[in-house]
């Protein structure tokens, strides 16, 4: 992890791609590097791709699409969270699609997800465009594939009757 700390993968504009089951901390590290950056100076956005997904469909409605979806591909890092925690419709996909082409190697997108990588093709749906994606993702990308228990089940429960003080 350490290599991260210099932000020299977003000088060459790789991406990296966190993975691991619920609460081993992808977010927590998406974040630590999206604050590093911001450090050194990175414009740096961050998304729920749900949410920004959903973000798009009502900029598309209200006229303000091309707007919206020129924000992510300035950013020097986007952070996309979430990835596959729901199926792509097909306007998702064109959507995704539109900003990893603007930013294929002249910025650097950092995206965590629940599933392996192995099962991203059949997440995104349509072969054709999940190869789209996968080729703007991965040719040019570190994988960090994190393992362990929750965090959350490490913290201790609330006792509500242990007095407070």
């Amino acid at each position: 992890m350490l290599q991260f700390a210099s932000c020299r993968w977003i000088e060459e504009h790789l991406n990296v791609l966190i993975t691991g089951p619920t609460g081993v901390g992808k977010s927590f590290v998406a974040y630590a590097l999206g604050q590093k950056a911001c450090r050194e100076d990175y414009r740096t956005q961050y998304f729920h791709l749900p949410r920004l997904l959903q973000e798009l469909s009502i900029a598309r409605a209200d006229g303000r699409y091309g707007r919206v979806l020129t924000a992510p591909a300035r950013t020097e890092l986007l952070i996309i969270d979430d990835w596959g925690l729901q199926p792509l419709d097909d306007q998702g996909r064109h959507d995704l699609l539109e900003i990893l082409e603007d930013r294929y190697n002249v910025r650097s997108t950092i995206v965590t997800s629940q599933l392996p990588v192995s099962n991203w093709h059949e997440a995104i749906g349509d072969p054709t465009l999940a190869d789209a994606i996968f080729d703007r993702l991965f040719h040019n990308a570190y994988q960090i594939n994190l393992k362990g228990e929750s965090m959350r089940k490490r913290l201790k429960t609330f006792d509500s009757n242990r007095p407070l003080g």
